[in-house]
């Protein structure tokens, strides 16, 4: 089912199929896009700082985004 109409239009690009954030870890900040249509996303740093860091930390940032930005949260 489509996530689209759940998100504020400054959320989508133009034809809804990439969902986009700037999210801030440990004092650095990177784009998300997220690709609901492929399950898949993608990061980019904004500076070469954050460029080190994610390269240095590539784990622990694939798990917090996953936990905080991908995937809900479902308790039973």
């Amino acid at each position: 089912m489509p996530i689209d109409f759940l998100l504020p239009n400054n959320m989508k690009n133009k034809k809804g199929s990439v969902i986009l954030k700037t999210i801030k870890i440990n004092k650095h900040k990177f784009n998300l896009e997220i690709y609901p249509k492929l399950v898949d996303w993608e990061i980019f740093p904004h500076n070469y700082d954050a460029a080190l860091y994610a390269f240095s930390n590539k784990d622990k940032i694939n798990k917090k985004i996953e936990s905080k930005y991908i995937y809900e949260n479902t308790c039973i």
